[in-house]
């Protein structure tokens, strides 16, 4: 008798939650509108998904919330004998379990929404996927950056950007307008990264769909080291620079001497003026010469400052740098002119020979050049991979190179 009064109470409890399937229902569908307008809130604030647990809090808290403030209500006051009835536990529990369930289902829907919103809206950068709806009609493009931090490269001739700056920048996805060429799409990034994360240099490379395969990047380096060449030192003093005196300006420091009469102390490139303190850029040798308590008079020169020095200084605030290509034999560059080269060479070191500076632009490259390149790290990087070998090419020949001192050695 036991088993069918058991199975009789499995079949009550069944059909009054069967009846309750509506309420079950709306509290689910309720509680997914709350995440997904969380979702919505949480993207347009900070600019990232929702985490899941605060996605399931708002969405738990609307059944919650009925269950308390409606639910126990009823219960306690018009079916006080109820509270504890399998019926209503089976009830309230399967209540916040389905807010549970549909929470997840609305924060994907609500930042699906918020993020095709923003996209349309013209949003610089957002970190999720543009639906293909939105890249169609709100004619925006996503470039990804690198997930990783360690697949952003350094420059070569820069200072490392911080670690920290990269991690920042990794799986950012930024968006421009449709329709742009490679060419355009890569500036524009460039032109973002260097605004949107402070970076001074940035070297990337877009595949044919537009996908970023290389990205490297270089700090702007700020202060007086950077511009200094070897073998000088940047001395404060205490001087009375000319009203007309600016950085660059060829100085001479006079004092005092012990007779009364001035004498010159050294020659020096002025940097900087504060007050009545200078700095002056002099040889390593001059440095210890002068005093910082002693005061100076300073002497401005008609004559430039030295070519080397407004050389650094140029270089260091340009976008360019200087480098140095190996021309390989057996690469593309063997037998061109530096003309087709699209790029500045200032020098180029043969492998017998002097330095040929400021060579012709119809001088043909042969294998050992060394070329000095002024030009941007992307225009460097393209010239080096022209001037490097393919592998099977380079291994052929090292080959010949052996047979023939085999054969020279054999003779001998």
């Amino acid at each position: 008798m036991s088993l069918p009064l058991q199975l009789d109470s499995v079949l009550r409890l069944v059909g009054g939650l069967l009846q309750e399937i509506p309420l079950v229902v709306g509290l689910a569908a309720l509680s997914a509108g709350l995440s997904a307008t969380a979702a919505i809130v949480y993207r347009w604030y900070t600019r990232e998904l929702i985490p899941r647990w605060l996605a399931a809090l708002f969405g738990g808290s609307s059944a919650a919330l009925y269950l308390n403030a409606v639910g126990l209500l009823r219960t306690t006051t018009e079916r006080s004998t109820e509270v504890f009835d399998p019926a209503t536990v089976l009830l309230n529990s399967t209540i916040l379990l389905a807010a549970l369930v549909a929470s997840p289902v609305g924060r994907s829907v609500g930042d699906r929404i918020a993020t095709d919103v923003f996209a349309v809206a013209g949003a610089r950068s957002i970190d999720a996927e543009v639906s293909r709806i939105v890249r169609t009609v709100g004619r925006v493009t996503a470039v990804e950056l690198p997930e990783e931090a360690s697949e952003i490269a350094d420059i070569d001739g820069y200072d490392p950007v911080p670690v920290d700056r990269k991690a920042e920048m990794a799986g950012k996805r930024l968006l421009f307008p449709r329709r742009l060429t490679r060419e355009a799409l890569t500036d524009r990034l460039v032109t973002r990264i260097k605004e949107d994360y402070g970076v001074g240099h940035v070297d990337a490379e877009l595949d044919d769909a537009g996908n970023v395969s290389y990205l490297a990047l270089g700090r702007r380096v700020a202060g007086l080291g950077p511009t200094m060449p070897p073998g000088v030192a940047a001395v404060a003093v205490h001087a009375d620079p000319g009203a007309g005196a600016s950085a660059g300006d060829a100085v001479q420091l006079w004092r005092t001497g012990e007779d009364g009469t001035p004498e010159r102390v050294v020659g020096a490139e002025l940097r900087a003026t504060a007050d009545d303190v200078a700095t002056v850029i002099v040889d390593e040798s001059d440095a210890q010469q002068l005093d910082y308590e002693e005061p100076y008079r300073l002497v401005t020169l008609p004559s430039d400052p030295g070519a080397e020095h407004e050389f650094t200084s140029l270089l260091r605030s340009a976008d360019e740098t200087m480098e140095t290509v190996p021309v390989e034999t057996g690469s593309e560059l063997v037998g061109e002119t530096l003309r087709s080269l699209d790029a500045t060479v200032i020098a180029v070191r043969p492998s017998v020979g002097a330095v040929e500076t400021i060579p012709s632009r119809s001088r043909e490259l042969a294998a050992g050049d060394i070329l000095f390149l002024v030009a941007r790290p992307e225009t460097i990087r393209r010239i080096a991979r022209a001037a490097t070998a393919p592998e099977g090419k380079s291994a052929e020949m090292d080959e010949r190179g052996e047979v023939a001192g085999t054969d020279l050695s054999d003779d001998d």
